[in-house]
């Protein structure tokens, strides 16, 4: 097959015109001329000496009198191995580091299950106060808590993301260790929050644990006092009914926290955010309607429910992903004491239910005036 003679090459890339260079088999190409040695030897060698791509147009850097792409294209960009070299680097050292992470996830799968990882430098972070005074958020202390018990804190409502239990039990951004002195806070939410990988370990330095019966049994049994569980007892479904104008719990149904204060003697709380609710605007979507229905079957299937939510933008009030910046309160109540039962019955697991769902809708009807709710409004226990 013919090819290219190496003078035509050397002309073509010089960029000097040469009348009758004409293609030849390689075998009998002439003996290389001293420029051309020179040439040659300069695309071998370093890349100090080398011809710069801008002094040729890209059809004769690439390719030679017959078409044919040159075989010293290549060399003239030495720094392409280089980079290639740090990209096989780079990827080599995250394939290590994923495996490595990977044999620690397996290894620390059961952590947020056996009371976390709280790290108070994480905690105290200038963000989480950046948060609070974002909307703006407070705490409103009603009673103390002593040290000497261990508390379960039933929080309301849920809202679209909870953002006022959070900020308050997970973080130091609303002072809760100034506000109740001595009380290590622990947040329960869904398990599946500690699967996504790195992220898993911010929440876990948050302190907040898996809203499992054993994982709650765990934290409460660790220490005599000091410790308090705060559980979002309306869960999924009644993030579904955060509105503003609505005031509906998902809570006549739902004792099983009260079976675990009575199993470890720990003492009720009831907690309201007041503004939750309006941190988002949800698509209406009323117990009964076809689209709850859909949303109620998704969250059975899946485990969450999907909300249908706009907040505001970066530039904009109408429409975007950032909750609205609205005041929220949250109101921490007094808590009723319980004795430890090794073994409730349900008459006092129904007793227990009884006395909290009482001390919430005193502390609601105590303090919704102060926070824009007309004083004919009821909460609805459903």
């Amino acid at each position: 097959m013919p090819l290219c003679d190496d003078k035509a090459v050397f002309v073509a890339c010089s960029g000097v015109k040469h009348q009758g260079s004409e293609c030849h088999s390689y075998h009998q190409s002439p003996a290389p001329s001293r420029p051309r040695q020179k040439l040659l030897k300069t695309f071998e060698g370093s890349s100090q000496d080398a011809v710069r791509p801008s002094e040729h147009s890209a059809s004769s850097a690439t390719r030679n009198p017959c078409g044919h792409l040159s075989r010293h294209v290549l060399p003239r960009f030495p720094g392409f191995r280089h980079h290639f070299s740090d990209l096989l680097d780079a990827l080599h050292f995250l394939l290590v580091a994923g495996r490595l992470y990977l044999a620690w996830f397996y290894y620390d799968f059961d952590t947020p299950a056996r009371g976390a990882r709280l790290q108070s430098w994480f905690r105290h972070l200038p963000v989480w106060s950046r948060l609070a005074d974002y909307f703006p958020m407070k705490i409103v202390k009603t009673a103390e808590l002593s040290p000497e018990y261990n508390y379960i804190v039933g929080s309301h409502p849920h809202g679209i993301m909870s953002l006022g239990i959070f900020t308050t039990f997970a973080t130091e951004g609303n002072g809760f260790s100034r506000t109740f002195p001595g009380i290590t806070p622990s947040l329960a939410t869904l398990e599946g929050q500690f699967y996504f990988p790195f992220r898993r370990e911010m929440v876990l330095a948050t302190g907040c644990i898996t809203a499992s019966k054993d994982s709650i049994n765990y934290q409460l049994s660790r220490d005599k006092g000091g410790r308090a569980v705060a559980i979002v007892l309306g869960g999924a479904e009644e993030a579904l009914d955060a509105n503003p104008e609505n005031f509906d719990l998902t809570l006549k149904s739902r004792k099983g926290f009260a079976k675990l204060a009575l199993k470890n003697g720990a003492h009720l709380v009831p907690l309201y955010n007041f503004g939750e609710n309006s941190t988002f605007t949800q698509v209406k979507s009323e117990r009964g309607t076809f689209l709850r229905k859909l949303q109620s079957g998704f969250k059975s299937a899946a485990g969450f429910s999907p909300p249908i939510f706009m907040g505001r933008g970066v530039f904009n009030y109408s429409f975007g992903l950032l909750p609205h910046r609205v005041p929220i309160a949250t109101v921490v109540g007094a808590p009723i004491p319980v004795e430890k039962v090794e073994k409730p019955n349900p008459e006092q697991v129904d007793e227990l239910h009884q006395k909290y769902c009482d001390a919430l809708t005193k502390l609601f009807d105590e303090h919704k005036t102060n926070y824009g709710i007309s004083a004919d409004t009821k909460l609805n226990i459903l």
